[in-house]
């Protein structure tokens, strides 16, 4: 249950950790969401937290809901202003010739009958800028850390595959399926103008620790 994965609350917003495989939105199946479990996040409000984000279903991770409709519409200007600084963690399925960089490449959304939709590369798509570094390899694979300056649709993952050349492990669109996805929003703040900014760290779940990698903490991370 998501209300035992509290990272902050406060008047204005709740951050969880998401698990991977629990989607944000109800899927057509009927299973369990994010917003199956809003009622128990209200924690005392009668009106139930909203998300303001999303994070795509096998993603794990920093989640932020906005407990009232005046702190969703400041959280979301903070969000459209480009004040809101993620770092994600993923694993790759090889190693990069580089050490780390900036990904400054435009994406937009296609769909087929056949494929259904996935962003791709696109100059005339709209801008989408990743700062990324290599955190570890271990047995061929690396743990790089992400720093998203814009929140495009798979950003990360299309960045990853089209721009490193190598996608993160388990990526069912834009690499190979049959391992969960690595990929984990692991920290989040939102600053807020005359009080303490929104800050939320989720550590890296046991998949990561599985195949030999550890989490970096927020020594560790990049200033």
């Amino acid at each position: 249950m998501l209300n035992d994965n509290i990272l902050f609350i406060d008047g204005e917003a709740v951050v969880v950790d998401k698990p991977a495989g629990l989607p944000v939105d109800p899927p057509r199946d009927g299973s369990m969401s994010v917003a199956n479990q809003l009622q128990s996040l209200s924690f005392g409000f009668k009106r139930w937290p909203t998300p303001v984000h999303r994070l795509d279903r096998d993603t794990s991770g920093c989640l932020l809901l906005a407990r009232h409709p005046k702190a969703h519409a400041r959280i979301t200007q903070a969000f459209e202003a480009g004040l809101v600084r993620k770092i994600y963690y993923a694993v790759l399925d090889g190693v990069p010739a580089e050490e780390g960089g900036l990904i400054d490449m435009a994406l937009n959304k296609v769909s087929t009958r056949e494929e259904g939709w996935r962003m791709v590369p696109d100059p005339g798509g709209k801008k989408a800028r990743t700062v990324w570094r290599v955190v570890s390899v271990v047995d061929g694979r690396t743990l790089v850390e992400f720093r998203p300056e814009t929140g495009r649709t798979h950003q990360i993952r299309v960045h990853a595959a089209s721009a490193i050349g190598i996608p993160i492990i388990g990526d069912p669109v834009y690499g190979k399926a049959g391992h969960p996805m690595l990929l984990h929003g692991a920290s989040l703040m939102v600053p807020r103008e005359g009080k303490p900014p929104i800050e939320a760290r989720a550590p890296l779940p046991a998949a990561f620790a599985a195949i030999g990698f550890t989490d970096p903490g927020p020594d560790d991370a990049a200033a």
